[in-house]
């Protein structure tokens, strides 16, 4: 079964990284970026794309990752309020999404 798994991955690796040779290759186009202050200079229209889904990313990632440090941090702290007072359940409210 991990056998199956891991075939499975690799063929997926494989796809995805085939799409994104072929979005990259139709897809060369010289395009400026205009950003408001500055005017980038002009490249294929593949690599702002793929540039723009990379950076979405990596916000997605360092937004999940403060959400999961703001978890773990008010869990320590029930844990410790828990460890103090043996007898007594004590949950601490906070505000809606934490």
């Amino acid at each position: 079964m991990r056998l199956i798994g891991s075939i499975l991955v690799l063929v997926l690796l494989f796809a995805v990284l085939g799409l994104g040779l072929l979005f990259t290759l139709e897809n060369d186009v010289l395009v400026p970026l205009n950003i408001l202050v500055a005017e980038l200079p002009a490249q294929r229209l593949s690599t702002w794309i793929i540039l723009a889904f990379f950076l979405g990313g990596v916000c997605g990632l360092l937004a999940a990752s403060i959400a999961i440090l703001r978890l773990q941090a008010s869990r320590l702290s029930l844990r410790r309020q828990l460890a103090a007072k043996p007898g007594k359940a004590v949950v601490e409210s906070r505000g809606a999404g934490v």
